[in-house]
């Protein structure tokens, strides 16, 4: 019987040889919880070094976590490891998606599917229940991933769950996506990988639920949260007569996420995604009516990453304006940024490496770098990681992200919005135009509490100095791989820590307890934020492994350090004000990271980790205290241990 809270398997699957095996899954997910942990240690034990993004060695991971099947938490999510080109140099990377098909895959009696090896022409897996079949997908070709899912569905019946790719991923393009059931998107690169496989798409279907240890336990958990719900809201990013509340998969919170419907269709409503060319759309058109939803649909349609696309048009606006770039030299309406005729033609363009759309396939920095130093000089306006990624969440505002953008592979998201979501909060968000005071709606006093409890001090609550950040930013990660691992709805997970943690609704569900109640395993916060730096540690001797070189690539892009940050550049906060010394209001407009500081804080956040302050390599020790011994002598062996 497999372990409560998991389905108790891991499913391997090479193309090459069509080869299949079966795992049990309990030896690995009762040391790395699941989602993140396990996929990033089947990556370790599975991907030689030297493998390559488009090798068939390297290894396509998918692997949900303990809370999945159990509606009520916000806990239907799953993630996908594997090592990709967004980066230069390549990658191991990740990406976090929700909705149905993690869950179906569980259902099917999976924990986690991995998959090797190259396909002699483009197949799709099949997985129901106990049966797994590679099947021909030689029709699928090209087709965008919408119209992959329709014809999947239509062949195999609509109780199937399909993640798929677009014809950007077939075409390798470094920023393509996967796209699954209800428009769950993931980032990072993971497109490219399966299309590289040609792999066009996975088809879970299964009916095996997963049984939780004091199922008492979990319905009195997830009537406490739903008792707290009123007490809680989030604002809808509504478009009147178009768009809808529309909760995830088996959530039971739901949050601010939106559909609509399209030509029989239902398209997502979220956050980044959704507005990616939102601003552009209503400049042109002078209206908000839903005009901006094309881009989101194309890019899905296609397999973009909307967070390298909208920094893309940012940039692309910019150097047009500026005289670098111009229609007859692009082949683009560039005039005309806002219209469906600019994105329609764009995204088209990127997808068939047509002309400038060769260039701008490889991502902004590649481009820039071919086009020139001045539209090179106009790229940190819009972009933030070295994947080319949009520019949201600023460390020179925002300190403590600083670490979090210099020691992850890609823009490490859950991990900023620990830090910004509250930060919004004590700024206030509201309406245009509205007058609010920072403080008013999220009092300094909270945040100053929240800090000392989850970040290890008040200090890192006052942005006027770097006193504090390297141990929130250590905490933070820690709290964050934990999560990641079990895995949990970052949206809703971390508003109900903060409400956890001071008391504000009466909530008293923490991720902890209900890892407890499903799994059985008694655990606390301190026990399962040590999960959480295992499981960080563990990223760390994969990311080192593959040629990180430690403290000498734990940075920001230049422009951090030198260029001032303006007003305006945070979106919401175009003011940079943030909290300072005994909660006195401070701008930090015209700040930059300071590179003597950073590097001090850097110095700090080794020692926190346990890790060499000069290599910013791991202890032998600390990775042994952690229980990863393997890995400390692997490493070790290489001479990336100390």
């Amino acid at each position: 019987m497999p372990d409560f809270g998991y389905a108790g398997q891991i499913l391997k699957v090479d193309l090459s040889n069509e080869k299949v095996s079966k795992q049990p899954s309990a030896e690995y997910t009762g040391k790395y919880i699941g989602g993140h942990g396990l996929a990033a240690r089947l990556y370790w034990e599975m991907v030689p070094p030297q493998a390559k993004a488009a090798d068939p060695e390297n290894c396509f991971v998918c692997a949900s976590g303990p809370l999945t099947g159990f509606p009520g938490f916000a806990g239907f999510r799953w993630k996908i490891c594997a090592k990709t080109s967004l980066n230069v140099p390549e990658s191991f990377n990740y990406c976090n998606l929700g909705d149905k098909w993690g869950a179906i895959l569980k259902y099917a009696g999976y924990d986690a599917l991995a998959v090797q090896g190259k396909a002699d022409k483009p197949v799709y897996i099949y997985l129901h229940n106990a049966e797994v079949e590679i099947k021909d997908a030689s029709h699928l070709r090209c087709q965008s991933t919408f119209d992959t899912s329709d014809a999947l569905k239509a062949e195999l019946g609509k109780g199937v769950s399909i993640l798929t790719i677009g014809p950007a991923a077939e075409a390798r393009i470094p920023f393509s996506t996967v796209l699954a059931e209800g428009g769950a998107s993931g980032s990072g690169g993971m497109g490219a990988v399966m299309g590289s496989k040609n792999l066009k798409a996975i088809v879970v279907a299964g009916n095996k639920r997963p049984v939780a240890a004091h199922p008492d336990k979990v319905k009195e958990l997830v009537g406490i949260i739903q008792a707290n719900l009123r007490k809680s809201s989030m604002l809808p990013m509504a478009i009147p007569g178009l768009t809808r509340l529309h909760n995830c998969f088996g959530c039971g919170i739901g949050c601010y996420r939106e559909i609509y419907t399209k030509e029989s269709r239902d398209y997502k409503v979220l956050c980044q995604a959704s507005m990616m060319y939102g601003m552009h759309s209503m400049k042109y058109t002078g209206k908000n009516d839903g005009a901006h939803l094309l881009a989101t649909r194309l890019c899905d349609g296609y397999g973009l990453d909307t967070s390298v696309m909208q920094s893309m048009i940012e940039w692309l606006e910019i150097c047009y304006n500026e005289g670098i770039l111009d229609e007859k030299k692009t082949g683009l309406p560039l005039s005309k940024i806002g219209s469906s005729e600019f994105i329609s033609e764009l995204t088209r363009i990127i997808t068939l490496k047509e002309g400038f759309g060769a260039t701008l396939a490889k991502g902004i920095i590649p481009a820039a770098d071919d086009i020139g130093p001045k539209a090179k000089a106009l790229m940190p306006m819009v972009v933030a990681t070295r994947g080319s990624e949009k520019k949201d969440y600023d460390p020179r505002i925002l300190i403590t992200t600083a670490l979090a953008y210099a020691t992850e592979p890609r823009r490490p998201i859950q991990q900023l919005h620990e830090v910004s979501m509250l930060a919004m909060m004590w700024v206030g968000m509201g309406p245009p135009g509205a007058d609010i005071k920072p403080g008013s709606m999220f009092s300094t006093e909270n945040l100053r509490r929240y800090a000392e409890k989850n970040w290890g001090s008040a200090a890192a609550a006052d942005f006027s100095t770097y006193d504090g950040k390297a141990l929130a930013a250590k905490n933070i990660q820690d709290n964050v791989f934990a999560k990641e691992s079990l895995v949990t709805c970052d949206l809703r997970w971390t508003m109900a820590q903060v409400n956890y943690t001071l008391g504000l609704n009466g909530d008293t569900v923490s991720p902890a307890r209900v890892y407890s109640a499903i799994t059985g395993k008694e655990t606390d916060e301190t026990e399962l934020s040590r999960l959480g730096e295992k499981v960080f540690n563990l990223q760390r001797a994969i990311l080192l492994r593959q040629g990180w070189q430690g403290r000498k690539d734990d940075t920001l892009l230049d422009y951090f350090f030198t260029t001032p940050v303006q007003k305006g550049e945070l979106f919401f906060n175009a003011n940079g004000l943030m909290p300072g010394k005994n909660g006195e209001v401070i701008s930090r407009v015209g700040c930059v990271v300071e590179k003597d500081k950073f590097e001090k804080m850097k110095t700090e956040y080794y020692g926190y980790r346990g890790w060499d302050a000069a290599t910013g390599l791991p202890k032998q020790s600390k990775l042994n205290e952690l229980g990863l011994q393997d890995i400390a002598a692997d490493l070790a062996g290489r001479g990336l241990a100390k």
